[in-house]
């Protein structure tokens, strides 16, 4: 039986491949990094598979972005080219979520990263992403939202137009069709 937040070694062996074949495809999201290497932190934190394949399942695509010398973990984010279809049609909030008297989406961003065990993006590292490629460039993404602006009632997201990244303002609780939230995990 697959505990709720474990992988079975088959599904896990399933993971590794696919994470594996991203990896070599798109080298240049991580050059200097070694396939090898990753394995070996993967291999060691397998309790960070199931959030990964959370990522993969919900349509996020995760691949490492980067490499964080101080910590020795490797970065994981969302790379599929659109907002994650899996996770769209979602608020930004919980509190977001409960103000909504109708019309109420299934879930919330936050909400969702957290059950799954990852984070959404900042500004930074969006902006960071948005270096290695093109992304939602027919979507956007909600990204973490700085308390003072959140405690006016507003929530941060980003996409791509015009070949520039744009970061706007909407009230916590919309919810549209075309935004969802991209997400990073530490391995």
């Amino acid at each position: 039986m697959e505990n709720k937040k474990q992988l079975l070694p088959e599904k896990q062996k399933e993971l590794i491949s696919t994470l594996k074949v991203r990896f070599e495809k798109n080298s240049n999201r991580h050059a200097g990094i070694e396939w090898a290497a990753v394995q070996i932190r993967l291999d060691a934190n397998v309790e960070k598979l199931w959030s990964l394949s959370e990522m993969e399942r919900t349509g996020g695509e995760p691949d490492v972005v980067g490499f964080d010398k101080a910590t020795g973990e490797y970065l994981f984010y969302d790379c599929s080219a659109e907002s994650p279809k899996g996770r769209r049609s979602i608020c930004y909030d919980h509190e977001a979520l409960e103000s909504r008297k109708e019309n109420k989406p299934e879930n919330s961003a936050i909400e969702m990263a957290a059950d799954m065990g990852i984070e959404l993006l900042n500004e930074e590292q969006y902006r960071n992403l948005q270096q290695l490629g093109n992304f939602d460039t027919k979507t956007s993404s909600w990204i973490i939202t700085p308390p003072e602006i959140r405690k006016l009632g507003g929530a941060l997201f980003c996409d791509r137009r015009y070949n520039t990244v744009f970061v706007y303002h909407n009230g916590a609780e919309s919810y549209y069709a075309a935004r969802g939230f991209r997400g990073c995990i530490r391995v």
